[in-house]
């Protein structure tokens, strides 16, 4: 059962990213602050739900929010602060969009950065211990998703609207056959081969 709040405060934000692991595509990261008596069964860390859970999830999130924000940092800025510190920005580029302060920020996972002077927490797994990261998690994951499919419109050859930019054998062979698009983060370790040099 997961939990509603870390801190006791009523004001409390969760948020969380998805997409770190892509070879392209911006990382997406949402925050949400849900009243204190918000209750979902379905409602778990996104990686646990199929495709039509969190689907028939985000517009209940969105509607019973106190507040809610989603924010991606695309694959330039990936290339030049790595992913980590994109992360950790689209999370403070999603608190930003919050149309309510939050008083305390939990956060999935171990690595954050102070948010102006709001006291955080960071949870490891705290997508399937917390009811408001688990609504950030399924929110980042639907929108970030929506914008792979979108953009595989113009660029089928790698299949992003299956493998959403995940370092899946299709998409790695497509990076073979037609190279790199746009839309690939340049830093990232495309190709296992990459490594290799033909001496």
């Amino acid at each position: 059962m997961l939990k509603s709040n870390f801190s006791n405060q009523k004001l409390e934000a969760g948020t969380d990213e998805a997409g770190r692991g892509c070879l392209a595509g911006p990382v997406v990261a949402a925050a949400v602050i849900l009243p204190l008596d918000f209750k979902h069964d379905l409602l778990n860390d996104s990686k646990q739900l199929t495709k039509k859970q969190r689907e028939l999830l985000r517009p209940i999130i969105e509607k019973e929010a106190l507040a809610y924000g989603v924010a991606s940092v695309y694959q330039g800025k990936i290339d030049k602060i790595n992913i980590l510190n994109a992360s950790i920005l689209a999370m403070h580029k999603s608190i930003d969009k919050l149309k309510i302060a939050p008083d305390f920020i939990i956060v999935d996972g171990n690595r954050f950065k102070n948010y102006q002077s709001i006291p955080h927490q960071t949870i490891v797994k705290g997508d399937s211990k917390y009811l408001s990261i688990a609504a950030a998690s399924v929110l980042a994951k639907t929108y970030r998703d929506e914008y792979m499919e979108h953009i595989h419109l113009d660029f089928p050859d790698y299949n992003w609207k299956k493998n959403k930019g995940y370092p899946t054998k299709e998409h790695r062979n497509a990076i073979r056959a037609v190279g790199i698009s746009l839309h690939h983060r340049k830093s990232f370790r495309l190709l296992p081969e990459q490594l290799k040099l033909d001496l």
